[in-house]
């Protein structure tokens, strides 16, 4: 029987949160954030790029182990979005993808593009951290919430000025898009047995909302496969491991986009 390793995550999860709380309020924060301010639009700069590639910095996996290890923000996130980025995806779970809230935090004044934070979000206390950190974006996950759940946080989440994309995995989470969702986004990693399978993408483009901005994420190697899903509608694209697992992420970026551009010159 295959492990399902979304549910260790999200138990693990609930532990680590309770100690975050503890350590400082939600109170706190709301009190130190103030008014939300808008920040950069993620769904913006996705739908005007050529590319839309959503460079991540992730360390490590579940399922892999350490990609890179002594990866630092402050050198690879620069880089990406001098490489061409439309956008940034930053990890923060520390015990299954060595991340910290504190890896966006640091690389928050280094670029001007939009950050999405990527994590295992569950509560409203992780939105407040996200802009106090300085996010543009939240990652919420179908598969770890509930369709109220997830409402409530995409809705809080609007509230502080945070964008959306939501993550489905199976044409059964189609309903959990609402008003509140800014963009889609197709896991083609299954998150309980970790399997990759890009035709995911292509199985659900017809069925997402066309009025949603469509992204891949995962299992993203190859120009190629980025030119035919972006003929299926999708505009962004969330590749990390492929970037990361090279001494030079932001070389790698760098690379890809220019190969994505002279297939698409072809």
């Amino acid at each position: 029987m295959e492990t399902d390793i979304l549910t260790t995550i999200i138990a693990r999860k609930r532990e680590t949160l309770a100690r975050e709380e503890e350590a400082v309020c939600l109170d706190f924060l709301k009190e130190y954030l103030g008014e939300p301010q808008p920040g950069r639009s993620m769904r913006q700069s996705l739908a005007a790029s050529d590319c839309g590639i959503i460079a991540e910095f992730k360390r490590r996996s579940p399922s892999k182990g350490w990609i890179h290890q002594g990866a630092d923000p402050l050198l690879v996130e620069p880089a990406y979005a001098a490489a061409g980025a439309s956008a940034l995806s930053i990890l923060t779970d520390e015990p299954f993808f060595g991340g910290r809230l504190k890896d966006l935090q640091r690389a928050r004044p280094t670029v001007d593009l939009p950050i999405l934070r990527k994590d295992f979000i569950i509560s409203t206390y992780q939105l407040y951290q996200a802009k106090v950190a300085g996010a543009d974006a939240v990652l919420l996950i179908a598969a770890a919430l509930d369709k109220d759940e997830c409402h409530r946080l995409a809705e809080e989440a609007h509230r502080l000025q945070l964008e959306v994309l939501l993550e489905l995995h199976s044409e059964d989470e189609l309903d959990y898009v609402n008003d509140s969702i800014d963009m889609v986004g197709v896991n083609n990693r299954h998150l309980g047995t970790f399997h990759t399978d890009v035709e995911t993408s292509f199985r659900l483009a017809e069925r997402l909302p066309q009025d949603k901005l469509l992204v891949s994420e995962s299992g993203l190697s190859q120009p190629a496969t980025v030119r035919r899903l972006r003929e299926a509608g999708f505009r962004g694209f969330l590749i990390g491991e492929a970037f990361m697992k090279t001494a030079e992420p932001g070389k790698a970026l760098a690379d890809f986009i220019r190969q994505l551009r002279e297939g698409a010159d072809a």
